[in-house]
């Protein structure tokens, strides 16, 4: 099988790489040379966003498989999937859950209505809306038959340069009391980078085709879990201390990007990124790895490339900051 990975060198497109190589795939990707890809992958050089940046694709192929991870412009997936319609067999574009409106019930499928004012012609606008419009892009220029649109939610895992996971690795590694936002046996869904870079593959491989919602099943894990794995692995002596959701918005904390993956419960933000109903998925044969695997292999990643995870500059910043963690502490400790 011949593989284009649009990207292909961080995160999403760097397991991708991996995977297909471990299946014997012919793996090509098409980048901006800022970083190197996965050893045994074919490089051609561009930039989408710029005038005639997509030369070096114009004369490639043919493809059986293109896999793009784009999330700015849909306009960039626009001309990217109109100059390769007739080059590759099949597109697959990792979308967001994010596409769909706000807020969502415990238990919305695939069906559920999408963000309004998406276009595949736009210039980057917000998140949700340019991922849509990518989705609406490859739609156009492949079809529905030839379309796979990985609706990914929360994703976890070695290479990450979103922050989450490094973060809590790095906070708890250093020990002392930690503030761990409850409760504990909070669920949580979330996908592997590695479990969602084998899944496109496999979909591929079986013809699959349209949206699906890719994350773990409801309470695949807990934020107790979580954080466990994380003092176990890095062997620390920290502390987890268990700190009521009110006392932890009540200090200021942000959901979501504050204290990374929690949200409190019962609220809009938790039925909407941790109760989706995943059986498409699933059915589809999406295998979801357990946590303690997830968390012990991210921490190893982190060890190799010095303790520091790398950081997607178009992304803010998680976490807070030991003077906002040591003031919530405190009002947990006498709440």
């Amino acid at each position: 099988m011949r593989l284009l990975l649009l990207g292909g060198t961080e995160f999403v497109g760097r397991a991708v790489a991996e995977a297909a190589l471990a299946h014997g795939w012919d793996v090509t990707a098409f980048h901006r040379g800022r970083h190197a890809p996965v050893p045994g992958v074919r490089s051609l050089h561009g930039d989408r966003t710029a005038p005639d940046g997509l030369t070096a694709l114009a004369d490639g192929g043919p493809w059986d498989l293109v896999v793009d991870t784009w999330s700015a412009a849909p306009r960039a997936v626009r001309d990217t999937a109109r100059l390769l319609r007739d080059r590759a067999d099949r597109y697959a574009y990792v979308s967001s859950c994010s596409v769909y409106t706000w807020p969502q019930p415990a238990g919305h499928t695939e069906d559920a209505p999408v963000v309004e004012g998406a276009s595949a012609d736009a210039d980057a606008t917000d998140y949700a809306r340019d991922k849509r419009g990518g989705e609406l892009a490859v739609l156009d220029a492949f079809g529905p038959d030839r379309s796979l649109l990985v609706r990914a939610g929360l994703i976890l895992g070695p290479y990450e340069n979103i922050g989450r996971l490094p973060w809590w690795l790095g906070r708890v590694a250093r020990g002392g009391r930690v503030l761990a936002p409850g409760p504990r046996d909070l669920p949580l869904q979330y996908v592997d980078v590695r479990d969602l870079a084998q899944w496109v593959l496999e979909a591929f491989a079986a013809g699959r085709s349209g949206p699906y919602t890719l994350v773990s099943p409801r309470g695949h894990t807990t934020m107790g879990e979580l954080l466990d794995a994380c003092v176990t692995v890095t062997a620390s002596t920290a502390e987890l201390c268990w700190t009521d959701p009110d006392t932890v918005l009540a200090a200021g904390i942000a959901p979501w990007t504050g204290l990374p993956v929690w949200v409190p419960p019962d609220t809009d933000l938790h039925t909407t990124l941790h109760g989706a109903d995943t059986s498409r998925a699933a059915a589809a044969g999406l295998r979801c790895r357990p946590v303690t695997e997830t968390v012990a292999d991210t921490w190893q990643w982190l060890l190799k490339i010095g303790g520091v995870a790398p950081q997607r500059p178009d992304r803010p910043a998680v976490g807070i900051d030991p003077d906002t963690e040591a003031k919530a502490l405190a009002a947990g400790a006498h709440g």
